[in-house]
């Protein structure tokens, strides 16, 4: 029964499980909350793991599918199921909130049961925008997903919190009702079904293709989030707690490119590839451009939000120029992004926890006092610079070579990112960790905890395994690609249709 029921299991356990932890209420039970957050994490995660050791990789079907009526008067259905691509951010998801809960045990002092909640909450939501196969489920559990992330801004974010979380709130919601606009004209063009499969088989003009499109690209472009709409970005990250930057960057942010694999590209495949300069451009402007203004950021929460908007143009790029490498590093670099800028933000957190300050001028010669957290910065500066053997370069290599073979100047563009990548991760990591100490404060900084070590060390070893090892990943999805690319390749325009065009 239970394997039957896998998918529905790692939704709604954490948002249970949230439940109960808000059930603990006050801080004097803060201990118990912590406890049970971390059960239920570790549960959640235990739960995804026999998706992935019982996935079949030799087909491009849904696996683990779930369906039941839900809403019958409109065909609404409860519609679950996951292939070789939305498995693997399954898995990124339920691993990160473990994390989460673990860098917040200490930290978080004030409405304890609260934050975590929060947290536990929003993980369940996730898992369900990668799992949903119902249009009107996936809408809901995507706009769900905002709910927990705008209270965890608004309640333990910066002094600035409240017009971050209302940009980003306004930003999202936007983007958010076209899609849904676009949804109901598909329903209604699809005999009345939110079958997301029912929409592949739709039959569509030109015309309706590109509004289509541009509609899913409001929702979907801000979330990646793609230049020019990427602006609020570093303002929740900046004002974001440490907890709520992770998961940002290591799962929100997958989500827009999530939304252009599962409904952009096989829905609208000539859409797509009418408007591939389009997406390409942009991608290349967030790689080349924002990965200049990263480099003359002074706020170390800015300059890895500007460096994360550059590394998801690789993902948006990868996808758009329409061949398996580029597709399979797109989805690698969606993994690896969630490992290498989790670990950054979280080494971050680690600093300001001590100084209370995230500006790069404030320090300088942190390896004097902190040696073993000066290895793990290191690694993952280098892992977000793209060097071999991190998880890094794995997803940006690919995406080159898939680059390389649609125009020599797209992949020339695409692959100046290593040098900007460098620039900033080491321009950042030398001006923090080496030299003299120039504020008295760091001569009193403690090196990591058993705790920060924990985290510090799971991630490492993610990045490392990843970037050494990507076999099992690329074995797992490389079916589910090839049906994409399939499906973004074959036109929805009728013959007669063509003929008048």
């Amino acid at each position: 029964m239970l394997t039957q029921n896998l998918l529905s299991l790692a939704i709604w356990l954490p948002i249970l499980g949230g439940v109960a932890v808000l059930a603990t209420a006050s801080d004097a039970r803060a201990p118990l909350a912590r406890v049970l957050s971390l059960i239920v994490a570790v549960a959640t995660f235990a739960v995804t793991i026999p998706l992935f050791t019982g996935f079949n990789p030799h087909t491009a079907a849904m696996q683990y599918v779930e369906l039941r009526d839900w809403v019958p008067a409109f065909n609404i259905h409860y519609h679950l199921g996951v292939d070789g691509i939305s498995l693997l951010l399954v898995l990124l998801t339920s691993f990160t909130t473990i994390l989460v809960v673990i860098a917040g045990w200490q930290v978080i002092q004030e409405k304890v049961a609260q934050y975590l909640a929060a947290f536990l909450i929003m993980e369940g939501l996730m898992i369900g925008v990668f799992a949903a196969l119902d249009a009107i489920l996936f809408y809901v559990f995507w706009e769900a997903m905002l709910i927990p992330m705008f209270v965890i801004i608004g309640m333990w974010g910066g002094s600035n919190r409240v017009y971050a979380t209302i940009k980003f709130f306004l930003y999202t919601l936007l983007g958010s009702v076209l899609m849904l606009v676009a949804f109901v004209y598909l329903y209604l063009k699809a005999g009345k079904s939110f079958d997301i499969h029912s929409f592949y088989t739709l039959k569509l003009s030109l015309t309706e293709q590109v509004l289509i499109f541009f509609a899913f690209f409001a929702a979907f472009a801000v979330k990646v989030p793609m230049w020019p709409v990427h602006t609020w970005l570093p303002d929740a990250h900046v004002e974001a707690p440490t907890g709520g930057s992770v998961v940002l960057a290591a799962i929100m942010l997958k989500m827009g490119a999530y939304g252009f694999i599962r409904f952009s590209l096989p829905i609208l495949p000539d859409a797509s590839h009418e408007l591939a300069w389009f997406m390409i451009a942009l991608s290349l402007i967030a790689i080349v451009y924002i990965g200049l203004v990263a480099l003359v950021q002074e706020d170390m929460k800015k300059l890895i939000a500007y460096s994360s908007i550059a590394h998801m143009g690789f993902v948006t790029l990868g996808l758009f120029i329409f061949n398996a490498q580029g597709a399979e590093g797109a989805l690698i670099q969606m993994i690896s992004h969630g490992f290498v800028s989790g670990a950054l933000f979280l080494c971050v957190g680690v600093l300001y926890d001590r100084l209370h300050s995230r500006n790069i001028a404030d320090y300088g010669g942190v390896v004097n006092r902190m040696p073993v957290f000066a290895s793990f910065m290191m690694l993952f500066s280098m892992a977000n610079a793209g060097l071999p053997g991190t998880s890094g370069f794995v997803g940006e290599f690919l995406v080159i070579l898939g680059a390389f073979q649609a125009n020599f100047w797209i992949a020339f563009l695409a692959a100046s990112t290593l040098i900007f990548g460098a620039a900033y991760s080491l321009w950042m990591y030398k001006r923090v960790i080496f030299g003299g100490v120039q504020n008295a404060a760091v001569e009193k900084l403690d090196d990591v905890n058993r705790r920060e070590v924990l985290f510090l060390t799971l991630l490492a070893i993610a990045v490392l395994a990843m970037g050494v090892w990507p076999a099992p990943l690329l074995d797992v999805m490389h079916v589910s690609v090839d049906e994409l690319l399939r499906q973004a390749s074959a036109t929805k325009i009728d013959a007669l249709t063509a003929v008048v065009r």
